[in-house]
């Protein structure tokens, strides 16, 4: 072989090791910084969950409701966000706070003293509690936005869930949200599960120092 071929082919072989390792050097970048993201998260998760609470809280019971918003107004049917409901509840009963069923909200509680929590009708939201016996309610929900991607011109689809924490009488505990994107859009409840899933440890962890927190305070 000519050593013009032969420099050609070396130099070929090299700018295909100096792009693999680009590569991999990329991939590596990337995981590391996953890793990061990862250990930052679960050290602030550590954190707010450190906050003390005072056993009396801990005693109190907190009743999760969800809803959707819709054009209609909100659907309030409590069977519909079973998963939803439960990666929230089994959450805050780890960290030893009492919670009630879907079950025993159901029974004590009629659908429109339900969606009375969600359209801010405080009399009929307190008479709610006071008949389930909650010294706590806790919000969530989920609304969606719908468009078109101004960069790739297709379907996009903005989920938000927005969690409220409020004491039987009214007063705000809490806020906290949680948001992500999709392009396929139409299956907007189970985005919403899927948000929810991957960012409870975290929501539950900073509605639970904010009640620790504040809600003994007068």
């Amino acid at each position: 072989m000519p050593h013009s071929r032969l420099r050609l082919a070396a130099l070929s072989l090299s700018l295909s090791l100096i792009a693999g390792g680009a590569q991999a050097f990329k991939f590596s970048e990337e995981e590391e910084k996953a890793k990061g993201e990862d250990q930052a998260r679960a050290q602030r998760i550590g954190q707010l969950v450190s906050a003390p609470c005072k056993k009396q809280l801990k005693n109190q019971k907190i009743m999760v409701v969800i809803a959707e918003r819709t054009s209609n107004g909100f659907n309030t049917t409590q069977s519909r966000y079973g998963p939803h409901f439960q990666a929230i509840n089994h959450r805050l009963r780890a960290l030893g706070l009492k919670t009630y069923t879907q079950e025993e909200i159901r029974a004590q509680i009629a659908q429109a003293e339900i969606e009375a929590h969600f359209r801010n009708d405080p009399d009929a939201a307190i008479n709610a509690s006071k008949k389930l016996g909650a010294n706590f309610i806790l919000r969530g929900l989920i609304s969606t936005q719908t468009g078109i991607n101004p960069v790739l011109k297709i379907n996009e689809v903005a989920v938000h869930m927005g969690f409220t924490l409020v004491s039987a009488g009214g007063r705000t505990i809490s806020n906290v949200a949680a948001r992500d994107e999709s392009y396929s859009g139409t299956d907007t409840l189970g985005m919403a599960l899927t948000l929810v899933n991957e960012q409870a440890d975290e929501v539950v962890a900073r509605l639970y120092n904010d009640y620790c927190r504040t809600a003994g305070a007068k």
